[in-house]
């Protein structure tokens, strides 16, 4: 079960494995390691096993397969989905289930694949460690006492434990990237507009981006592949071809200019992390790329200007949360009380945080001083990047300053929180892609390398990120899990 998903699909094909038994041994895998990750919000075995067997038959017809026949995936909570519940987390929506699946959904189902659960988050896609879950915190496969990141450290913990081969996570400032290099995997958070949103439940809307979470490059393309492409229903997805991303993984980085970005090496970086990060753009220029410094002079300004957006578009998706249309209700006496009463049971405190930042920032009289010039800001961080690419194919940054953090230790500091994002903050307000790829260890825990492209270029972020993991051997490290430990006290699933 710790094969790449490509491999996976290769054995399906050859009828080593029928996609139920390969489903049954992925389900028995998530009961016997998650009660001690809590990686899943929701697990329907019945139904998965349901939907492998009508693989099994098709398999042995020999019929036409699409690109995922018979593969289990998992997807983060914040994907609506109509058979299992769609909770964000949250208390607010408790067992709510959406009427309709999202586009993803929609196309993960159309190639084939089985969807085994839904993953934990923090609440509403909010944080960076899945601390903030209103069902209990997700642990770290590699150390249980830390954390996976966040938000999608559900999805990501699912993949580093072999759970599932193949997850969907959302990004809005970092939520793939960051827990995939706290897990040791691959983590893409594509273009803005390369993949729709429709049914992603809304944090940020100009920032939201689904994308994969797998355990190499190859996987990443490959459901890339699937769940790319113009949707009629999100009027935001861009009408643009979708590259045979698999093909592009030539192993072969010549002619490509990598730029270091020399800002993302400076103070609040951990030595061993930066070192980390250096010798893999060492790797790639013995591989063929030429490797420069770039310089990006507005990326330390990306972090307060990110909470000023995050927030005050949260501030206004969250509004519709008032106990008539979703979810939980309160009783009161009268409307006003129910509609307090409601949010203030139903959020969680980061939630409130953001929700209040928000509202400030909107209000009258700090509009034009915050919001207005946080968009100013905005269009410098793009600037910024629009001028590195003038020479350079792809930028170079950590993922993460410091690896995977323990659990508890940044609770009470939000700000110490948000500057785990601080390097992938940029690329959401620039709306690029980007991927995370383990790049090696710092104390004992995985280390993630950031490779940002052009708009659309996804193709040849995949590229590179490829040529490094045939040069290396940290994506074939694995967390020393072996779903026999103790399960520690979990606040369950909803």
């Amino acid at each position: 079960m710790r094969r790449p998903a490509v491999e996976i699909l290769a054995r399906l094909r050859a009828k080593e494995i029928a996609p139920s038994e390969l489903t049954a041994r992925f389900l028995d895998r998530i009961a016997a390691c998650d009660a001690l990750l809590h990686a899943f919000l929701a697990v329907d075995g019945d139904r998965a096993l349901e939907a492998a067997r009508a693989w099994d038959d098709r398999y042995a017809r020999g019929h036409d397969l699409p690109p995922l026949a018979g593969l289990p995936v998992a997807v983060k909570d914040n994907i609506c989905t109509v058979d299992f519940p769609t909770t964000c987390g949250s208390r607010i929506l408790g067992r709510w289930t959406s009427p309709y699946d999202a586009t993803v959904v929609t196309r993960l189902r159309r190639a084939g694949a089985v969807l085994v659960g839904k993953t934990n988050l923090d609440e509403f896609a909010m944080g960076s460690s899945t601390e903030n879950s209103a069902f209990g915190p997700t642990r770290n496969p590699w150390d249980p006492s830390r954390v996976p990141g966040g938000s999608s450290g559900g999805s990501a913990a699912a993949v580093a434990a072999a759970m599932a081969p193949l997850a969907l996570g959302s990004d809005t400032g970092g939520s793939i990237r960051q827990p995939a290099g706290f897990c040791g995997i691959v983590g893409l958070k594509p273009t803005y507009g390369r993949v729709s949103r429709y049914g992603l439940v809304a944090f940020a809307s100009s920032l939201d981006q689904i994308g994969p979470l797998a355990s190499t490059v190859a996987d990443a393309a490959l459901l890339l592949g699937v769940i790319a492409g113009r949707d009629p229903a999100d009027s935001t997805s861009v009408d643009l071809p979708v590259p045979d991303y698999l093909r592009a993984l030539t192993g072969d980085v010549r002619g490509l200019r990598l730029g270091l970005a020399r800002e993302a090496f400076g103070e609040g970086l951990l030595p061993a992390v930066g070192d980390a990060v250096r010798r893999a753009a060492q790797v790639l220029q013995d591989e063929g790329a030429e490797v420069v410094e770039v310089s990006l002079p507005t990326i330390s300004y990306a972090l307060p200007t990110y909470y000023l957006l995050a927030t005050s578009e949260a501030s206004t998706n969250l509004a519709r949360y008032d106990g008539v249309r979703y979810g939980l209700r309160a009783a009161s006496r009268d409307l006003d009380g129910m509609y307090l009463q409601t949010r203030r049971d139903g959020f969680g405190p980061e939630v409130k945080r953001r929700i209040m930042l928000g509202t400030y920032a909107l209000s009258a009289g700090y509009y034009e001083g915050f919001f207005l010039k946080a968009q100013r800001v905005r269009t410098l961080v793009c600037q910024d990047f629009a001028r590195a690419f003038d020479t350079v194919d792809l930028v170079v940054m950590p993922t993460s300053p410091t690896p995977a953090f323990r659990l508890g230790e940044k609770v009470e500091d939000p700000l110490q929180m948000y500057l785990a994002d601080v390097y992938t903050i940029p690329v959401n307000l620039a709306g690029l892609p980007a991927i995370s790829v383990p790049c090696g260890f710092a104390d004992g825990l995985p280390v993630g390398l950031q490779l940002i492209g052009r708009p659309f270029d996804e193709a040849t972020v995949l590229r590179a990120a490829h040529c490094y993991e045939q040069a290396t051997e940290w994506h074939r490290q694995r967390p020393p899990l072996d779903g026999t430990a103790g399960a520690p006290a979990q606040e369950g699933r909803p």
